[in-house]
């Protein structure tokens, strides 16, 4: 049902971007404050004929981006780059206030946005294929032969609230640097600082229905299964990127889906510097991060100096007011996900778990959680967290870990700290997740590097480079 209009000037209808122009919405639905409450916008619920009009846009852009030299897509992410940063503000504060995450970490999110927009205006000129030799048989000699990549066509992205502009970059940016044009439908929750990112690139003059955007998750089915979508990316749940792996039939695809956060400290490692990285990553972003540190296990000499020391720097990092320039750690996206983390906490509670910092709950903000004394058995270490909670658990041996890890259903990112070169080694070829940081916690990711998982966790890799492979089809050719 559509709700009325909204009340204040402070609370924008958000419009879509369709065939390069903005469209009012039909109905919309409120976007709130998860910290303080009260609408901050109302976003667009697009309908059939929303979906229907912005996949014909894509279609007709197709060959005009195909078209473009890629000095000129790299000329056109860099504009946007820089409107982008010049936009910081605006946008980080519309995404702190409608995701609650603290003010300070959307700034930087913007910025690394941006950031990220001009490595992908670099990788626009380096799209290459590759001279294929055809003299080391018969039927070859005397042949010539390239393999050359060539746009995929139309890429469909769905992006999720937790990264909503770098997450969105990283499928726009990538997909428009390979000549592609892009149907984006970003998360329900935070719509507003992706509709004023998106502004951006119609500034910077992006060639008409190149970008369109769909609101709301009942037109996502239609999406990702419309013959005219050939690429679908999507960054979210396990459940959903399962759902739409079972309905888009031969297209290609890349899913960004979740993790346990694996983290290993040897005592042969600095543990205080380690305990000091894993509690930070474990509540940055109120945990609501694939790779959040969520599971670390520490070699049982090291075992109680290293749990003092997580506590001791869980106790420096600021819980608060998501707005506050002071604040490290906001509220998760609503009270719904603090019910959620809470109550797997109390499960583990009631099941033998010890709880040593945290657990209380107020609205959507969760206090900063460590729990010990768990089971491999108990959720909140063998389903994704995705708030601010963390297990350490004893080891003394370490290569079972690594087995139980590389055959669960995860496989996203796992970190080590460790002064062994040979348990380092082991690790990397051992642990079976889409990436091993050695002296560093799951949650360590440079825009630039192949990031994704295997298994459960996802197919497909994101960083400029990568995704553009991904996003392009190779074509070979042959001159008898």
């Amino acid at each position: 049902m559509s709700l009325p209009p909204p009340k204040s000037p402070d609370a924008p209808v958000i419009q879509s971007l369709i065939a390069g122009q903005w469209r009012d919405p039909e109905h919309v639905q409120a976007v709130c404050d998860p910290y303080r409450g009260g609408v901050v916008a109302y976003s667009p619920v697009s309908s059939a004929r929303d979906c229907n009009d912005a996949l014909d846009a894509a279609a007709q852009a197709r060959p005009v981006m195909a078209a473009m030299p890629g000095y000129e897509r790299a000329a056109l992410l860099r504009r946007a780059a820089d409107i982008v940063a010049s936009r910081t503000q605006e946008i980080g504060r519309a995404m702190a206030m409608e995701t609650g995450k603290a003010l300070r970490d959307c700034l930087m999110e913007v910025t690394r946005s941006s950031e990220t927009l001009r490595l992908c205006a670099e990788e626009a000129v380096r799209i290459e294929g590759e001279h294929v030799p055809m003299d080391g048989s018969a039927t070859g000699a005397g042949k010539i032969a390239m393999l050359m990549r060539f746009p995929v066509g139309t890429v469909a992205a769905i992006t999720p609230f937790n990264g909503p502009i770098h997450l969105a970059t990283h499928k726009l940016g990538p997909a428009l640097a390979a000549g592609n044009s892009v149907v984006l439908k970003p998360s329900p929750k935070a719509p507003l600082c992706v509709h004023k990112y998106i502004e951006a690139f119609v500034e910077a003059g992006i060639p008409t229905g190149a970008i369109n955007t769909l609101y709301g998750d009942a037109v996502a089915p239609q999406l990702v299964s419309d013959a005219r979508v050939d690429f679908v990316s999507f960054t979210g749940s396990i459940r959903v990127g399962k759902l739409i792996r079972n309905a888009i039939g031969m297209k290609r695809v890349a899913l960004e889906l979740g993790g346990v956060g694996s983290t290993f400290v040897h005592g042969d490692a600095d543990v205080l510097l380690a305990a000091k990285a894993c509690a930070r990553n474990a509540m940055a972003l109120a945990g609501q991060s694939c790779v959040s540190v969520q599971n670390v296990y520490v070699q049982k000499p090291a075992y109680e100096a290293f749990v003092d020391a997580v506590c001791r720097e869980i106790d420096t990092i600021r819980f608060g007011d998501p707005m506050d320039m002071a604040t490290e750690v906001g509220c998760l996206i609503d009270e719904a996900a603090a019910i959620r983390v809470e109550a797997m906490v109390g499960r583990a509670r009631d099941a033998g778990a010890r709880l040593v910092r945290g657990g209380k709950r107020q609205g959507a903000s969760l206090s900063a959680t460590v729990l010990t004394d768990v089971k491999p058995s108990m959720d909140i270490v063998c389903d994704e967290i995705f708030g601010p909670a963390m297990t350490i658990q004893p080891y003394e041996q370490i290569e079972p870990l690594f087995a139980a890890i590389s055959d669960s259903p995860f496989g996203l990112q796992s970190g080590i700290y460790t002064n062994s070169l040979d348990l380092a080694l082991s690790a990397i070829r051992n642990i079976r997740t889409g990436g091993v940081i050695v002296n560093g916690t799951s949650r360590w990711r440079a825009d630039q590097m192949p990031y994704g998982g295997v298994k459960d966790s996802g197919i497909g890799r994101e960083g400029p480079k990568y995704a553009i492979r991904d996003m392009t089809e190779e074509r070979f050719f042959v001159f008898n």
